[in-house]
């Protein structure tokens, strides 16, 4: 078995995903030129999953990087795992095909591993964030929903996507899409904010339950520079509990954050584009919590989100 096999989780339809991604959203300060070094690293040290989105406006970066790591013999396209994500302005049916044809065009690739519904909420173009009601609750269309799932479905049909799932959904939004007449084929997982100060543990249990992975973003915490996350929240990596597990395995906090979601059947996607993090955080998979480690961890929990924006 793969090395990469190996440390992959089967999703639904029968393909793989690796447990470990590397993230790839960046607050605007970032040079985009900073995107494509990091890919380039992140493959080398020996990452394979890679995730971005057509919002972060970078896959012209990724996909030069992707292309030299391929060209330079490093990894063959099939090596890779990639997903990409349908924005909100593009949740009409007929143009859920279009934002994934734009991103492949910029990736200078044939097909992504994973499509997904970035956030379950319509917007329309020009809008800068989700529209919401007078009471301040996030609006979105359950019509919509299943249209746009039925054209994902139709990305998949015509190989533009071999997988297709969600990102942001709730247990009751997951619900529409499982129920909806005619659906066929499931969401492969659904992608969450999920770090040890929100464990999701009720969202996973749900999705267990269903045969979705739980994909978890901002599994270290969250880049305060980014204009969307809350400023005023702990540091997660700073946590007294976290770091005492940390010193006991000789370890770093960012590790054992990681090997907190990995244990716990949790695909995790850790961002960073410095070399030496990037070197470490793949070092996950060379170590053990132990049940009593991640009863601590467990108890990290307060349903804290840094992103204000999540559903």
């Amino acid at each position: 078995m793969s090395q990469t096999r190996l440390f992959s989780l089967k999703m639904n339809d029968g393909f793989f995903m690796p447990m470990l991604g590397l993230g790839t959203s960046a607050p605007p300060q970032v040079a985009k030129s900073e995107v494509e070094k990091a890919i380039k690293r992140a493959i080398d040290v020996g990452y394979r999953h890679i995730d971005s989105a057509y919002m972060y406006q970078n896959e012209e970066e990724i996909g030069r990087a992707i292309q030299m790591k391929i060209a330079d013999g490093t990894v063959k396209r099939g090596d890779l795992f990639y997903t990409t994500k349908l924005w909100s302005t593009f949740f009409r049916p007929e143009l859920v095909q279009t934002c994934l044809e734009s991103s492949l065009k910029k990736l200078q690739l044939s097909y992504v591993d994973l499509y997904l519904i970035h956030f379950p909420i319509a917007m329309k173009p020009g809008e800068d964030f989700f529209p919401k009601d007078t009471h301040g609750n996030i609006i979105f269309d359950t019509v919509d929903l299943c249209t746009t799932w039925e054209a994902l479905e139709k990305c998949k049909d015509a190989g533009l996507a071999k997988s297709i799932g969600v990102s942001n959904f709730n247990c009751k939004q997951l619900e529409m899409i499982l129920n909806k007449p005619g659906l066929k084929y499931k969401p492969v997982c659904n992608q969450v904010e999920c770090h040890p100060y929100l464990n999701q543990s009720k969202l996973l249990e749900f999705c267990k339950s269903k045969d979705i992975l739980l994909v978890a973003y901002a599994a270290l915490g969250s880049d305060l520079r980014k204009k969307w996350v809350k400023k005023d929240n702990p540091v997660l990596l700073q946590d007294p509990v976290l770091n005492t597990i940390a010193e006991k395995h000789r370890r770093t906090p960012a590790q054992v954050t990681l090997r907190y979601q990995l244990q716990r059947g949790v695909a995790a996607l850790a961002k960073s584009f410095n070399e030496k993090r990037l070197k470490e955080n793949f070092q996950v998979f060379e170590f053990q919590l132990t049940p009593e480690d991640m009863q601590s961890l467990d108890g990290l929990n307060r349903n804290m989100r840094y992103f204000e924006e999540d559903s």
